[in-house]
Order: structure tokens, then C-alpha cells, then sequence
């Protein structure tokens, strides 16, 4: 009788437990990245009556007799399956789409989480907000290049870095000069180009029609010396397509030599020679221009993105756009034997296996959602119903106990009887 009592004490208790789980579950429907558990029963001890006898050439053998003493949690285990994605708009805010994690730390050792609602502390420190820990990756140069083989660390992003200015080094002409146009005919165009410091200069380039198929041309500046003196060159062959281009006094580019700021070479890209992807020569109105020159102004960082490897890249005012860093991610052989540590973090343990980190589109086949968040993997559905049958579970168990209880009572009636 009292093994009865034993048995259905334990179904009690592991059934509460169940139920706390599920309770857990439900409590973290919508917890950003929450991984839900369930709870899995194994049979207790169990007491052998009398044990099995072999066969005889008479008689056939006899099962064991035994009789179980209740039940134990077998396991509570995590499951670590994908959570819904939800598009949020928040430039930080990052979806692992794979079974990898983020990668934080609190400087003293490594957690792990799937939550990626990720924002800026005053320091720069890119941080898990839930728990302060700091984001880790590594770190683009100066000039947004990334080297995988760098240690990893905590990503900073400073939101009043500038990208640094660039000497125009080319301009880039296209268009049409007209093959019809009478001897002395000029032709204008011009653009902004700058120098080293970033301080913007006008460049004027003026073309003069000297024959059939033939141009010269200087180069001026409202702000700086245009040197070598005197003029080029640029002729086309009979069907319109560049023949030649030559620098003033044969050189391979024009110096601008500002007023103040030191002087800057600039090379001319009038196309392919016998090509027409540059400057052309047909019997069209002259419409040709400066069309683009890779120089610019140092600029401030005004905006940032995250892309599907987890680079985080950086908007300019100068209209540059430069990787600043980008997110680490780990792999476990067994993320569900990970310690949950609260906060949304996990970490290692004992047979969880080591961390593996790398990095999306490199080492890691996991994708980052940008501007995303992977939601609780919690199937409500599913929890009501464990729900339902963790209660049936524990009633029954009940009424064991009151049952038994009676049976108790009337063996201690037949006494007093």
C-alpha cells in the first residue's frame, strides 16, 4: 500500500514540474529568440518480487515478478528548432536564419543568445540590451576592409567617425564631339573635382575643333594651376570610334596645383581606343562630358545598414559606403546540452561541445536576417494540449493517493472491528 503512495507522491511532484515547464513556455510566447523545453518522464526504481526461472524439459520458465516504485524526469530538453521571422525596420535589430548564435561577452568570458535586438550604449559598444553584454566580430580597417583571420572582439561602432577625403585621381569623358563642325568650334564641359584635404576645385575642360576628326583641348581651373601648359590632343577614325588622345606636353596627365594644399595628378579616361565607350566622333551635335571623377570630400557617419553576412557598413554625408564590422557567429555539436544562463544567453557546457566561431558567407552556413527578429519557437497549440494531459496526469496521480488512502483507512476499521 505504501508503494502505492510512493509512486503516485512522484507522479505528483514530476507532474508539477512538467506543468512549470510548460508554464515557462507559455510565460515566453513572445521573448525574442526564447527556445522552449519539454519534459520527458523515465520509470523509477523498480522492485523485483521474485525473479525469472529458466525453462525445464517439463516446464516452461517463469517471467519475474515486479512491481515499479513511481517515476523521475527523465529530461528537460531545449529544443533549438527555427523561429519565426519578423520584419521590424530597426537597422540593428538581426534574425539568425541557421542553427548558429550570436556571440557575446561581459568581458569576463563568452555567452551565446539568439536574440538580436541589438542597440548602441553610449560608449559605441554595439550590446544585447536584455543583458549588457557586448556584441563580438571584428573590426574593419580604415578603409572597410575585413580580414576573417583577425582576433574576434567587441564591435564598436563610433557614429561620429569620417570617412577621409580622396584626391580626384580620373575623370571620366563621354559623349559626342561632332565630326561635322566647322574649324574653330569649342566645346565646354567641366566638374568638381578635390584634392588630398578634400577641398573642392572646378576643372574646365575646352575642345577645339582643328579639322575633319580632329580636337584640341586645354585644361583650366577657377582655383588652382593647371599644369603642364599649352594643349592636347583627341582625334576619331572615319566610323566615329576614338583614334588617339594625348596629354598637354606629351605627359600621361594634367597637375592641379591649389592655392593652398598640396598639388594633385588627374588622368583623362576618354574610352578604348577604336572603342566607342568613351568619347565618339560621329556626325552628331557635340553633347560630350565629364561624366564621373573618383574624388571626394571627408564626410561624417550619418547612417548604418547590416547585410545578409552580418557586415555592418557605414553611410557617409560624402556619399562613401564603408564596412565598419561585422557579427561573429558559434555552432555547438549539441546547442541543446547549452546552460541556460537567463537573460536570453546560454553557455557552454560539459556536453554542449565547443564553441565554433565563424562567420556568415565564410565559415558559418548560417544567413542573418538584416532588420529582422527571430520570434519564440513556442507552439502555443501544443502547450495547451501538454497542458491539458500534465493535468489528467497529476489528477489521477491524486486520486491514487486518496484511494489508497481508503484502502489505508479500512484495513485500520478491520482492527478496531
Amino acid at each position: 500500500m505504501m508503494r502505492a503512495l510512493f509512486a503516485a507522491v512522484s507522479g505528483l511532484r514530476n507532474h508539477q514540474a512538467r506543468m512549470d515547464v510548460i508554464g515557462n513556455n507559455i510565460a515566453n510566447v513572445n521573448t525574442v529568440g526564447f527556445k522552449g523545453s519539454r519534459v520527458t518522464f523515465k520509470e523509477a526504481f523498480v522492485q523485483l518480487l521474485a525473479g525469472a526461472s529458466r525453462p525445464t524439459s517439463s516446464l516452461g520458465g517463469v517471467d519475474p515478478i515486479q512491481i515499479g516504485t513511481g517515476m523521475s524526469i527523465g529530461s528537460i530538453d531545449q529544443d533549438f528548432t527555427q523561429g519565426s521571422l519578423e520584419a521590424t525596420g530597426q537597422p540593428l535589430d538581426m534574425a539568425i536564419e541557421g542553427r548558429d548564435m550570436f556571440v557575446v561577452s561581459d568581458g569576463q568570458g563568452q555567452a551565446y543568445t539568439r536574440a538580436g535586438n541589438f542597440q548602441i550604449d553610449a560608449t559605441g559598444k554595439l550590446v544585447a540590451p536584455a543583458s549588457g553584454m557586448v556584441v563580438q566580430g571584428i573590426t574593419a580597417d580604415a578603409s572597410g576592409n575585413l580580414n576573417p583571420s583577425s582576433a574576434v572582439g567587441n564591435i564598436v561602432l563610433n557614429l561620429g567617425a569620417k570617412a577621409p577625403a580622396q584626391a580626384t585621381s580620373t575623370v571620366t569623358l563621354t559623349g559626342n564631339l561632332d565630326a561635322n563642325a566647322a574649324v574653330g568650334t569649342t566645346h565646354q564641359m567641366g566638374i568638381t573635382v578635390y584634392d588630398s584635404a578634400g577641398s573642392a576645385h572646378d576643372l574646365q575642360l575646352t575642345f577645339t575643333n582643328t579639322g575633319p576628326g580632329a580636337w584640341s583641348w586645354t585644361a583650366s581651373s577657377g582655383s588652382a594651376t593647371v599644369t603642364p601648359a599649352g594643349s592636347g590632343t583627341v582625334t576619331f577614325n572615319p566610323n566615329g570610334s576614338l583614334a588617339s588622345f594625348t596629354y598637354p606636353g606629351g605627359g600621361a596627365n594634367i597637375t592641379l596645383t591649389p592655392a593652398t594644399g598640396a598639388p594633385f595628378n588627374v588622368a583623362i579616361n576618354a574610352g578604348t581606343v577604336n572603342g566607342i565607350n568613351g568619347m565618339v566622333g560621329f556626325a552628331n551635335p557635340s553633347n560630350a562630358v565629364i561624366s564621373a571623377q573618383d574624388g571626394f570630400a571627408a564626410g561624417d557617419l550619418v547612417n548604418i545598414s547590416v547585410d545578409s553576412h552580418g557586415v555592418i557598413s557605414g553611410f557617409f554625408t560624402n556619399g562613401v559606403t564603408r564596412s565598419l564590422a561585422q557579427v561573429a557567429l558559434a555552432s555547438f555539436n549539441n546547442p541543446s546540452g547549452l546552460t541556460d544562463s537567463g537573460n536570453n544567453t546560454w553557455t557552454e557546457s560539459a556536453n554542449s561541445g565547443q564553441a565554433v566561431v565563424g562567420f556568415s558567407g565564410t565559415t558559418s552556413a548560417s544567413t542573418i536576417a538584416p532588420a529582422s527578429l527571430e520570434t519564440s519557437n513556442v507552439d502555443i497549440s501544443q502547450e495547451f494540449t501538454d497542458m491539458i494531459i500534465t493535468q489528467r496526469g497529476f489528477q489521477a496521480n491524486a486520486r491514487v493517493i486518496t484511494t489508497a488512502d481508503e484502502m489505508l483507512n479500512d484495513i485500520v476499521n478491520i482492527i478496531h472491528q
